[in-house]
């Protein structure tokens, strides 16, 4: 899939669009593409430009053989820890809310933010030469970038716990097994899968996609009333949309759909 650059701008994180895949490239390879201050704020700008540029999947991913080492802790700023935390939130939050089908491609090693940033994303697909680690805890910090926040929502609370206070690497199959990698695959064959995935993601329906993505977020918020109102609210939207009109004729022609987003 070739990917051409919008920005040729030295930036540790690099954003790139071919038609309707966009792609998030965190390029710091000499330090296993650990982010710096600078980096969160530009994270955050990647993601609020890919929600409004009208691309209906993204890849995040790392530049060369490793996704993300996390925070860049050799970097330190004129701000206060708290206020430079905060930024960190922006980028994890601008993620998070993408309203489009995020997939992380992981190579490498996805360590302490890089893994969170990784479980961000609604689809995690690795090399078997991956390596994940809440590795916070081996350098005196807790868990951050919503760690403790998805982590016990995607594995359970005490396999969480195990993750977090322990900080143990581990190798991408062993996620698989836990739900939370979908394909472990030979680096050979990264991108191929990865392509693959979002090719699929790209023929889906824009909308009832965002709709859903959004119903399965808020889901740990709300009761099963509040879930049920606000599934019948979004399906009315999608059964207004051209969208539906044109699943139902491809259904009664024995075609695919070719969906719009409208």
């Amino acid at each position: 899939m070739a990917l051409v650059a919008d920005d040729e701008t030295p930036r540790t994180v690099r954003v790139h669009r071919d038609g309707a895949v966009a792609r998030i490239t965190l390029s710091n390879p000499r330090r296993k593409n650990a982010i710096g201050d600078a980096g969160w704020t530009e994270l955050r700008d990647a993601c609020d430009w890919v929600a409004h540029s009208g691309v209906r999947a993204v890849v995040v991913t790392g530049d060369g053989t490793d996704f993300c080492a996390g925070a860049d802790l050799s970097q330190s700023g004129d701000r206060h820890s708290l206020a430079n935390m905060r930024i960190v939130n922006e980028a994890c939050l601008a993620l998070h809310r993408l309203p489009l089908p995020a997939v992380a491609r992981v190579d490498g090693y996805a360590v302490g933010a890089g893994m969170n940033l990784a479980l961000a994303c609604d689809f995690v697909v690795a090399s078997d030469r991956a390596r994940f680690s809440q590795i916070f805890v081996r350098r005196g910090l807790s868990v951050d970038f919503g760690g403790s926040w998805i982590l016990p929502r995607l594995v359970g609370l005490h396999r969480a716990k195990e993750l977090v206070m322990l900080g143990d690497i581990v190798p991408a199959d062993e996620l698989a097994t836990l739900g939370v990698v979908r394909d472990v695959v030979a680096p050979a064959d990264l991108d191929a899968t990865v392509e693959r995935l979002v090719d699929r993601l790209v023929a889906g329906p824009p909308l009832a996609l965002a709709q859903s993505k959004r119903l399965l977020h808020d889901s740990y918020e709300i009761g099963l009333e509040r879930a049920l109102e606000d599934e019948a609210r979004v399906q009315a939207v999608n059964l207004a949309s051209e969208d539906a009109v044109e699943a139902g004729n491809a259904f009664f022609e024995k075609r695919e759909p070719r969906f719009q987003g409208r």
